[in-house]
């Protein structure tokens, strides 16, 4: 239900120098969402009646993607006037004349802060019938964060900004998040009244804290009950950070729902992963995109799956895949790479050093070494030799090569797509299949072995392999 009486504005227009990438701050990604898309994931679930985005820097593409993680999304441009004063205030704009709420400000890149420490938030502004709550933390080494000020009785005076704050502020270990919740009118009036005569010359909305206190408001702090929900991530090492705690996060909520993780330290798994009880992974898995596991899967060691999904009780070894179907009880690996379009059926087998790309093959059907099976179909209970490689590209186009059910086919073999080998065929040892093959039959295009007896020794005269050949005829005579 929607909270009428609630706005979000989400400041996300600095340019994160410290970061050093071509990629905005906000668009980096933990756990396979930007960070500033679960920022957006937060405001949707509070429910709230408008939220708005202030942008700047590398404005289109921010928000482009903003406004495709949430629809109607509201977009402001902030203009030359530097600070988040300056940013709410253009926010602020979006807002209908006639909205009387409360007004939520959170970082675009501050991605660990959940919904339930927001609402508490809320709920705790609006039972004290504040002006203005902030969310703070404690920390063991304040350095580079404003200063929570709180006057002798423990009450809420002030914040100072890092490079304005005295020594004696200096030592205060209560910081401040960032987050805030305001009453929209106080808000706008003491908006107006913030100046830039400070050390960085911008509007700080943190001015607006210790206005309303002088007013006679009442302003509160919330300490958060762990320092890394209210992180932001403003380099790689922050950034690395942030997705280690948001991993461990993930991981374990797996575990609590019956999955069993050997290793969960070598365990990626992202955020929209989804994955049944009784699933089994080993170290070194790594689970992206929207890769979906049912019950009874054994995934790993070393293997990586991108966007796939595996049906019940399939193994896979050692191996990756991206968009690729593994079904039921099935086998993959070790060692094969499955690209976008595989589909394995059930109790099927892609096995060592196989490369497959948009390729079906179907219920029992094996391709069990060494091969490379694209733009192919295979039917059921099939047996590919080692080492067959599907030709399916002529150089300018690609070709459909499909195999029938119930056909074995000998080792290292090549079809040259286009091509047919209806059900029930069998193909020799070596065979270079050009032609269709009709079911039921055995196609074969070797030539006669020719040995050309004493060659070696004629050509190869005084190396090991004469010295070898003239020992062996010796004592075979």
């Amino acid at each position: 239900m929607t909270d009428a009486n609630l706005a979000i504005i989400i400041l996300a227009a600095g340019q994160g120098t410290r970061m050093k990438s071509s990629t905005p701050k906000i668009l980096h990604t933990i756990a396979g969402v930007p960070l500033v898309g679960h920022v957006l994931a937060t405001a949707n679930a509070l429910s709230p009646a408008h939220v708005v985005a202030v942008v700047r820097h590398d404005r289109d593409r921010v928000a482009e993607a903003m406004s495709e993680m949430l629809p109607g999304l509201l977009i402001v441009d902030q203009d030359d006037v530097p600070g988040t004063g300056r940013a709410v205030e253009l926010g602020l704009t979006a807002l209908p004349s006639d909205f009387a709420g409360d007004v939520l400000i959170v970082s675009g890149d501050v991605p660990l802060l959940d919904a339930t420490t927001i609402a508490s938030l809320i709920a705790e502004h609006r039972a004290g019938d504040a002006a203005a709550t902030l969310l703070s933390a404690l920390l063991d080494d304040a350095t580079g964060y404003g200063r929570v000020v709180r006057n002798a009785e423990g009450i809420l005076d002030r914040i100072v900004e890092q490079k304005d704050a005295s020594d004696d502020e200096l030592t205060i270990g209560e910081i401040n998040s960032g987050t805030y919740i305001f009453t929209v009118g106080p808000l706008r009036e003491q908006l107006a009244l913030v100046g830039t005569s400070n050390a960085q010359n911008e509007k700080y909305l943190t001015d607006v804290v210790g206005l309303l206190r002088a007013a006679g408001s009442t302003v509160a702090a919330l300490p958060v009950s762990q320092p890394w929900l209210v992180a932001g991530v403003n380099d790689r090492v922050q950034l690395a950070d942030a997705a280690l705690r948001l991993n461990q996060l993930i991981v374990r909520g797996h575990q609590v729902n019956g999955v069993t993780i050997h290793d969960p330290a070598s365990t990626w798994i992202d955020l929209d992963v989804s994955i049944a009880e009784d699933v089994e992974l080993l170290p070194g898995v790594q689970l992206k995109g929207a890769t979906s596991i049912e019950r009874d899967a054994v995934i790993g060691p070393d293997t990586t799956l991108v966007d796939c999904e595996i049906k019940q009780g399939a193994t896979i070894r050692r191996s990756e895949a991206t968009l690729a179907v593994i079904g039921a009880w099935a086998s993959v690996g070790p060692f094969a790479y499955l690209r976008p379009g595989s589909d394995l059926g059930a109790a099927g087998k892609i096995g060592a050093f196989v490369e497959t790309k948009n390729a079906s093959i179907g219920a029992g059907s094996k391709v069990p070494h060494l091969s490379y099976i694209g733009d192919t179909t295979v039917g059921v209970e099939s047996n590919i030799g080692a080492g067959t490689i599907t030709a399916n590209y002529d150089g300018v186009n690609k070709h459909k090569t499909v195999v029938g059910s119930h056909v074995r086919t000998g080792s290292h073999n090549v079809f040259v797509a286009p091509v047919r080998i209806g059900d029930g065929a069998y193909t020799g040892g070596g065979t270079v299949v050009r032609k269709d093959v009709p079911a039921g039959s055995l196609a074969i295009n070797v030539a006669p072995q020719r040995n050309m007896e004493g060659w070696v020794e004629a050509n190869r005269a005084g190396t090991a392999a004469a010295d070898a050949a003239a020992e062996a005829t010796k004592n075979t005579n």
